[in-house]
């Protein structure tokens, strides 16, 4: 569990975060960390607005007992099947993919905390169709992991232009190590600092 009073404190040491922390509430995460679930949800939500994504993600559902994803099903699935919920091809493979990955490797019923966030960023990122930032996603928001920084994120890349003067138009790895220096003394509670960026971000667009 982790105690908020230290994040805050020791975020706060940041004169830059420390008016963020004041003006947004501590972030609370969503119990389900369930990794299957939460990697399909995000391959259906690709692309699309928060509606339609809920409204196919539902549909898909709908395919399950219980609303329950399964993996075995999903691979006895046909593809007009999947795509009669709403999923483009390409995402109907994907899904397909990640069902068989985690069938293949026995990931189904994974204790994750035994795995550090970058073990389960190279596992995860070769299936064909999950990128890192969809396990990024993954380890902050289903795994709860305090210290991911996505670097790659647009949205966290323009809260880092406005909040800390970052340069956008460098190259990406200049980019890229930029920021994971002006985000080194937030550690080893970043994912807490990037939702409040995010925060940040939405409200000064």
């Amino acid at each position: 569990m982790i105690d908020s009073n230290a994040v805050l404190q020791h975020l706060g040491k940041d004169v830059r975060l420390q008016p963020l922390l004041n003006q947004f509430p501590f972030p609370v995460f969503d119990p389900n960390r369930e990794v299957f679930s939460s990697l399909l949800k995000s391959i259906v939500s690709q692309q699309l607005s928060v509606k339609a994504a809920a409204t196919i993600h539902q549909r898909f559902l709908q395919l399950f007992p219980d609303m329950e994803p399964d993996a075995e099903i999903i691979l006895s699935l046909s593809d007009q099947t999947l795509r009669s919920v709403g999923l483009s091809r390409q995402k109907s493979s994907y899904i397909q993919n990640v069902a068989q990955h985690f069938m293949e490797e026995k990931l189904l019923d994974t204790d994750w905390s035994s795995f550090t966030d970058q073990e389960i960023i190279q596992d995860l990122t070769r299936i064909k169709g999950v990128g890192q930032w969809t396990v990024e996603m993954v380890l902050m928001f289903t795994l709860q992991r305090p210290n991911v920084l996505p670097v790659a994120d647009l949205g966290i890349q323009q809260a880092f232009e406005k909040l800390c003067g970052l340069d956008l138009q460098q190259k990406k790895k200049a980019l890229y190590i930029e920021m994971q220096s002006i985000a080194k003394s937030w550690e080893p509670y970043r994912t807490f600092a990037c939702i409040y960026l995010w925060q940040f971000k939405d409200l000064a667009s």
